[in-house]
C-alpha cells in the first residue's frame, strides 16, 4: 500500500500536535502515514477518528469534478451531489452540517492551511482542485472541536508539492448530459528541497461545462490552483499559495414528491424565474515555517481573498411587495483575511511531551444588497431581471482564538492528548436601507466559549491501538442564518443562540496484513441545536431546537491484496434524534433529525496494476432520509453500482497515458440524491441522474 504523506507545511494549526506521535509508535509501510513533524505517525497510531484519502485514488478513472465521487469510503461522512452547481455539495460529518440548504455548514474545511470556512461557520468546496490534491484528511469526533466555531468535523485538503522530474499533464473527461472537463498541470522542483534557493512548484488549471441532468441546471466552472515553495535557508521555508474559481450555474431548485415522480428532470421554478448564480473567488496565502531549534518550530500562515456572488431566486412578486422583504436577488461582495501563528516545542517533563500554542485570527467584511428579481412590463412582472433595491447592509464577522494542545507519552503503550481553545466570534451589522415599513436593522452580537478535548490511547500490540476521547464544541449562527427573522419580520435574527455539544468516543484501529481496520462508537449531546424553522420563497429562517442526540458506530476497512488488488469498505450507523419538541404544531420529541441517513454503506473492489489493464466496481447504499422535522416526508433509501475500466501505458521513458471509461448507476435506479430540509412548500427533493457514462484520457510527459 502506498504511504500517504501529509506535509507539515499544509496542516492547519491543531492537526500538527495531534498527529505528532513519538518514534516509539512510528508506522511501517503497511499503513497510511501522516507526517506532521520530524517524526512520522501512521493513521493507525492517530488517537482519534481520522481517514486519509489519497489524491491519486481520487483521480483514478474519475471525472474529477466533485468530492462526492471519491469520499464514499470515509465512514461518518455523508456527501451528496445535488446536481446543482449553484448550491454546492451537501456535506455533513456525523450529522453536523445536514441542515444546510446551500454550501457547507458546521464543518471546518481547509485547503493547504487556508480555511474555506468563514468565521461564521459557512463554507464551500467549489475552490477545491481535485486535479492537484495530494490527499484529503477527514477528522471526526471530539478533537474536531479544537478547530473552533462550527467544527463538527474537519476536512483538510493538501495539494501536491512539486518534485523532480518536471512533469506536464493534460487530461480530459467527457460524460453524459453534455458534461466535459479538461485540465492542465505542471509540477517540478529545482534541487531536493534541503538547500537554500531550492524551489518546488505545482500549477493546475481546469474548465468544466455541463448541460446538467435536469432542465435549467447547466453550469460552467473555471478553476486554477498554484503552490510555490522556496527554501530560504537550511531551517526555514516560504510557500506561496494561489487559488481562483469562477462559476456560472443555473439553479433547477427542488421538486415536490408528485413532481419528482412525474418527471425528475423538470425545473418549473427554474424556467419561470430564470434562477441562477454567479460566483467569483480569488485568494492568496503565504506560509512561513522555521525550525527555531532541534526542539522548537514556528509556523505563520497569512492569507486574504475576495468572493463576489449574485443569485436570482424563485420568489414571486407578491411577497416582495411587503416593505420588509429583501427581494429575490442577492448581491454579495465579501473580503476575508486571517493569520494563524503557532509555536511547537518537543521536550521532556518527566515523560516525553509536546506543546503547541498559537493564536488564530480570521476576519470577513460583507456588503450585502438585495434587489427585486423582476421588472414590470405593462404591469406584468418579467422575472429573472434585477429590479429595485430592497436591502443594503454591511456585515462584519471576526474571531480571535488562542489555543494550546499537549501530548504526553506516559508509558511505552499509553499516550495522553489534551487541548483547549477559547473561541470568540463577533458579528456586527450596519443597515443602510431604511424605509417606511423597513426600519433600521443594525445590530451586533458576540459569542465566547471554552472548547476542551482530550484522549487516552493504549497500544495493545504493535498492530492494535484502542482509545477513548471526549470534548466540547460549539456552533454559532452563520450570517445567512441571522439574515432573516420568522414571519417576514425585518431585522437580523439575533434571537438565535449558539449550539453547544459534548462528545464521547471510543475507538479501535488494527493493522491486518497490508490494510487497516478501524471502528468507533460515539455519542454527541447538543443543546440549542440550530435547525431550519421555515424555508419558502427563497428565504430560510432558523431557530434553536433545544436538545438533540447523535449516537452511532463507524466501521472501515482499507485493504490491499498482493500488488494490485484493492478493497475499500465502510459502514456508518447514525441515530440522530430530537430530545425535545421543535415543532410548532406537533410533538417532534424523539423524531429523527432531517437530512441524516441512519445507515450508509460503501464498498469498492478493483484490480489496479501500475501499468496495463485495470478494472473496478463500487456499490453505495444510503437509507431513507427524513425531509422535515415532523418526519412526514422522506427520501427513500437507494443502492447504486458503478463500474470502471481502463488501460495505462507508456511510450519510452517520458510519456505516460491513461485511457478509461466508467458507468455510474449501472441499474438505472431512480432516486433523490439529496433533500432540501424543511422546505415549506414541500419541494424537498433533488433528483439524481439515472444510468450515465463517461470516458477520459490523461497524458503526462516527464522531462528526464
Amino acid at each position: 500500500m502506498k504511504i500517504i504523506t501529509v506535509r507539515r507545511a499544509a496542516l492547519p494549526a491543531l492537526l500538527l500536535p495531534l498527529l505528532s506521535l513519538p518514534d516509539a509508535q512510528a508506522a511501517d509501510e503497511q499503513t497510511m502515514v501522516v507526517s506532521a513533524s520530524p517524526q512520522s505517525v501512521s493513521e493507525l497510531d492517530t488517537p482519534t477518528a481520522v481517514s486519509v484519502v489519497n489524491g491519486e485514488d481520487m483521480r483514478h478513472a474519475a471525472p474529477q469534478v466533485n468530492l462526492s465521487e471519491s469520499l464514499g469510503a470515509v465512514p461518518g461522512l455523508q456527501v451528496q451531489n445535488r446536481q446543482n452547481y449553484a448550491q454546492d455539495l451537501q456535506l455533513s460529518v456525523r450529522g453536523f452540517g445536514s441542515r444546510s440548504t446551500f454550501g457547507v455548514r458546521g464543518i471546518r474545511i481547509y485547503v493547504d492551511g487556508i480555511p474555506s470556512t468563514m468565521p461564521d461557520g459557512q463554507g464551500q468546496t467549489s475552490n477545491i482542485d481535485i486535479g492537484s490534491i495530494d490527499n484529503v484528511e477527514v477528522l471526526r469526533g471530539p478533537f474536531s472541536a479544537l478547530y473552533g466555531n462550527s467544527s463538527g468535523g474537519v476536512v483538510n485538503v493538501t495539494t501536491q508539492t512539486g518534485q523532480q522530474p518536471t512533469t506536464l499533464e493534460a487530461n480530459s473527461y467527457y460524460g453524459s448530459f453534455g458534461s466535459w472537463r479538461y485540465g492542465l498541470k505542471a509540477s517540478g522542483a529545482v534541487g531536493d528541497g534541503t538547500q537554500a534557493g531550492d524551489v518546488d512548484y505545482t500549477v493546475s488549471t481546469s474548465r468544466f461545462d455541463t448541460h446538467g441532468y435536469r432542465d435549467h441546471s447547466g453550469a460552467r466552472k473555471n478553476l486554477a490552483n498554484a503552490k510555490l515553495g522556496v527554501r530560504i535557508n537550511d531551517v526555514s521555508k516560504l510557500t506561496l499559495l494561489f487559488n481562483s474559481v469562477d462559476i456560472k450555474a443555473n439553479d433547477p431548485g427542488g421538486l415536490s414528491y408528485s413532481e419528482w415522480r412525474a418527471d425528475p428532470r423538470q425545473s418549473p421554478r427554474g424556467d419561470q424565474y430564470n434562477t441562477r448564480k454567479e460566483t467569483k473567488q480569488t485568494q492568496a496565502g503565504l506560509h512561513y515555517e522555521r525550525e527555531l531549534s532541534a526542539h522548537d518550530d514556528l509556523s505563520v500562515m497569512m492569507y486574504a481573498g475576495e468572493r463576489q456572488t449574485t443569485q436570482y431566486q424563485s420568489i414571486p412578486m407578491a411577497p416582495q411587495l411587503k416593505p420588509s422583504h429583501s427581494g429575490g436577488v442577492i448581491d454579495l461582495d465579501r473580503h476575508y483575511q486571517g493569520i494563524d501563528t503557532r509555536w511547537t516545542h518537543r521536550g521532556e517533563l518527566l515523560v516525553p511531551v509536546t506543546f503547541t500554542t498559537g493564536l488564530d485570527y480570521e476576519n470577513m467584511s460583507e456588503k450585502r444588497k438585495g434587489y427585486e428579481n423582476y421588472v414590470l412590463n405593462n404591469g406584468v412582472p418579467e422575472y429573472g431581471q434585477q429590479g429595485a433595491m430592497r436591502r443594503n447592509e454591511r456585515n462584519l464577522m471576526w474571531n480571535l482564538d488562542p489555543y494550546l494542545q499537549t501530548q504526553w507519552q506516559l508509558t511505552d503503550k499509553l499516550t495522553l492528548d489534551a487541548g483547549v481553545r477559547y473561541s470568540s466570534v463577533w458579528f456586527d451589522s450596519n443597515d443602510s436601507y431604511v424605509a417606511p415599513g423597513n426600519g433600521d436593522d443594525s445590530g451586533d452580537a458576540s459569542y465566547h466559549k471554552w472548547l476542551p478535548a482530550g484522549s487516552l490511547k493504549y497500544a495493545v500490540t504493535d498492530a492494535w491501538n484502542v482509545y477513548v476521547s471526549a470534548g466540547r464544541g460549539f456552533e454559532t449562527p452563520t450570517i445567512n442564518e441571522l439574515s432573516y427573522r420568522p414571519d417576514n419580520q425585518s431585522g437580523l435574527n439575533f434571537g438565535l443562540e449558539p449550539s453547544t455539544n459534548e462528545t464521547v468516543e471510543i475507538g479501535s484501529k488494527t493493522r491486518i496484513g497490508n490494510g487497516l481496520l478501524t471502528a468507533a462508537l460515539f455519542q454527541t449531546d447538543t443543546d440549542n441545536e440550530i435547525v431550519t424553522d421555515t424555508s419558502s420563497g427563497g428565504r430560510t429562517t432558523y431557530k434553536n431546537a433545544g436538545k438533540t442526540r447523535r449516537q452511532g458506530a463507524e466501521l472501515s476497512l482499507d485493504q490491499q491484496f498482493g500488488e494490485s488488488w484493492k478493497l475499500k469498505a465502510a459502514w456508518t450507523w447514525l441515530d440522530a434524534t430530537y430530545r425535545s419538541n421543535v415543532c410548532d404544531d406537533s410533538n417532534c420529541n424523539g423524531n429523527r433529525i432531517p437530512g441524516i441517513a441512519r445507515n450508509m454503506g460503501y464498498a469498492s473492489f478493483g484490480y489496479e496494476p501500475e501499468m496495463g489493464w485495470y478494472a473496478g466496481s463500487d456499490i453505495r447504499y444510503m437509507s431513507d432520509i427524513m425531509a422535515n422535522d415532523e418526519n412526514t416526508a422522506k427520501a427513500p433509501s437507494w443502492t447504486v453500482v458503478g463500474l470502471n475500466t481502463g488501460y495505462k501505458f507508456g511510450l519510452g521513458n517520458n510519456w505516460k497515458m491513461d485511457l478509461y471509461g466508467r458507468v455510474d448507476n449501472l441499474f438505472d435506479r431512480e432516486y433523490a440524491g439529496s433533500v432540501i430540509v424543511n422546505e415549506s412548500n414541500g419541494r424537498y427533493y433533488e433528483p439524481a441522474p439515472g444510468r450515465n457514462y463517461g470516458v477520459g484520457l490523461s497524458v503526462a510527459y516527464q522531462f528526464q
